[in-house]
């Protein structure tokens, strides 16, 4: 057993100990399918901390032959795949965690670092099917299957740290992917490779080197999608064992989504909450927001304006094909959003080709970054948000009209009405610290149509709910008048409790009081 050759399985074990283990062994199942097949290539990236390194351990605990692992898979559910024992401790398994290489070469070339400390572990156990000056890791892993016809599976851990921190060394990302592809591309000795980063692999300027890779990110994580982090169930089970909020838990950390699951919460976080037992931001805690602030602040036209209409509640649409899958060649503002989405700060809905603020935590570090400068305007929208809700909850439609007046003029150079939709995005920001309370839902399927944005009080918070119809160049009567005749309300059968029905206008043609609201009380008894 070795650092990097065949490493055991004391990482899962510590894993499957904690507190919190959540079973994601199915993944095995999948990577099993791949083994000595043209689909072997696999990489899988993802935002940190949602649970690549964990993933990896699993990995090299079932497939080393240094070990015996059965124990650890007892009772999980790859126990019952028909693979499970084909593969079970059978591989001689490369575990290479780039972090540390780069860390550790200092001034020394990464990739003459890593040969050389790993092809010491190699020569202790192999030594005798390769010469004692060979230098190159590929050529005395040649000579190895040439000899003993092993095969080796390698798994290596944030692929992508050159091209994060080296950002400025072309040469050097250059060097290292041709390194990794002659390390890896059609090496008769690979059984299967699986890497994990934060940035997917194909495009890097011209230089395609590892194009044998199957990609599984943030924007299709195809089979894939129920690993990446936990799912609505795992989560209500979490929620069930540590006596928390099931619909907090969802507003705090839910938001990412694929095609097949819907509900994909952001694992570390979840974890956290529930052995804190207190929603908080965990995850965003692991990073400085200044990593951030550096990619909404770049001047892309309309990126500011995609950002505000997000914050509000609001979706994008986004071509992430042009996204070069680095962190500095940025050529439309849709590559920057795209970038977002695969550090995890933006979801993305493949279906509707939109990206959005997946939740309050989210939301939370968008706040920060802005805080910090530059948009000043959205800022002072955000702190009046406070007296805004308490205005609407107390029924005063005048204060809030003028509160919108005051919002509007605020982020008129970021984001122009021009229809109900663009409205519903200024109101959606205005309400902002409304999310405390309530999750906010445009469009929200009730009675004969959609209403236009629906504030659900969270559990326990004794708010009331409300329902809000946007009109734009239309009367405030008729608003409300939407609300009653569609029947919007009866989205809250079953509800007891207060209901605010709020009508909201934009009138373009008086510039001295745009907005008008008039808001109505009534009482639900489970109606």
């Amino acid at each position: 057993m070795g650092v990097y050759l065949n490493p055991g399985n004391e990482g899962f074990r510590e894993a499957v100990s904690s507190e919190i283990y959540v079973d994601k062994t199915g993944l095995i199942a999948q990577t099993n399918k791949y083994i000595n097949t043209l689909q072997k290539y696999i990489c899988v990236s993802r935002p940190r901390r949602f649970g690549k390194s964990i993933a990896l351990q699993m990995l090299a605990a079932y497939y080393s032959c240094s070990c015996d692992s059965a124990e650890l898979f007892q009772g999980r559910r790859i126990e019952g795949d028909e693979t499970f024992r084909k593969h079970l401790n059978k591989y001689d398994v490369i575990y290479l965690n780039m972090q540390q290489f780069l860390i550790r070469a200092k001034k020394q070339d990464v990739t003459d670092y890593l040969e050389q400390v790993v092809l010491d572990e190699i020569r202790e156990v192999y030594g005798e099917y390769f010469s004692p000056q060979e230098t190159i890791l590929a050529a005395a892993l040649e000579k190895i299957y040439i000899k003993t016809k092993k095969k080796f599976i390698f798994l290596v851990d944030e692929w992508d740290c050159v091209m994060r921190e080296r950002q400025e060394s072309e040469a050097l990302q250059k060097q290292y992917l041709d390194f990794l592809r002659n390390l890896l591309k059609d090496q008769t000795y690979v059984a299967l490779a699986y890497m994990t980063g934060i940035l997917p692999v194909k495009k890097y300027g011209m230089h395609s080197a590892l194009n044998m890779f199957t990609e599984y990110s943030m924007t299709d994580q195809k089979a894939l999608e129920e690993y990446t982090g936990f799912t609505e169930e795992e989560v209500m089970a979490l929620c069930e064992r540590f006596d928390m909020d099931f619909a907090r838990a969802g507003s705090w950390y839910d938001g990412y989504l694929f095609t097949r699951f819907r509900h994909i919460y952001n694992p570390r976080s979840v974890v956290e909450a529930m052995l804190c037992h207190r929603f908080s931001s965990y995850w965003t805690m692991t990073e400085t927001y200044d990593a951030l602030k550096v990619y909404i602040d770049m001047d892309f036209d309309g990126l500011r304006s995609d950002i505000v209409q997000m914050l509000g509640g609001g979706r994008v649409q986004i071509n992430t094909r042009s996204f070069q899958n680095d962190m500095r060649n940025f050529r439309t503002k849709d590559d920057v959003l795209t970038l977002l989405v695969h550090l995890g700060y933006l979801a993305y809905d493949s279906e509707a080709s939109e990206v959005f603020v997946p939740n309050k935590e989210i939301i939370g570090e968008f706040e920060n970054a802005m805080s910090v400068g530059g948009w000043t305007e959205v800022m002072r929208v955000l702190k009046e948000s406070e007296k805004l809700l308490a205005d609407t909850l107390a029924g005063d439609g005048d204060s809030v009209a003028q509160a919108l007046d005051r919002a509007h003029a605020e982020v008129a150079s970021v984001l122009t009405y021009n229809d109900e939709n663009s409205l519903a995005c200024a109101i959606g920001l205005a309400y902002y610290s409304a999310r405390r309370d309530y999750r906010l839902v445009r469009e929200f399927p009730a009675g004969k149509g959609f209403a236009d944005i629906v504030f659900l009080p969270l559990p326990h918070t004794g708010k009331p709910a409300l329902v809000v119809e946007l009109k734009y160049d239309r009367s405030v009567s008729s608003a409300i008048q939407q609300i009653k005749d569609r029947r919007y309300t009866q989205v809250f059968e079953g509800y007891t409790g207060e209901l605010l029905l709020v009508g909201i206008t934009y009138n373009k043609e008086n510039p001295n009081k745009p907005h008008s609201c008039i808001i109505e009380k009534m009482a639900c008894q489970g109606m």
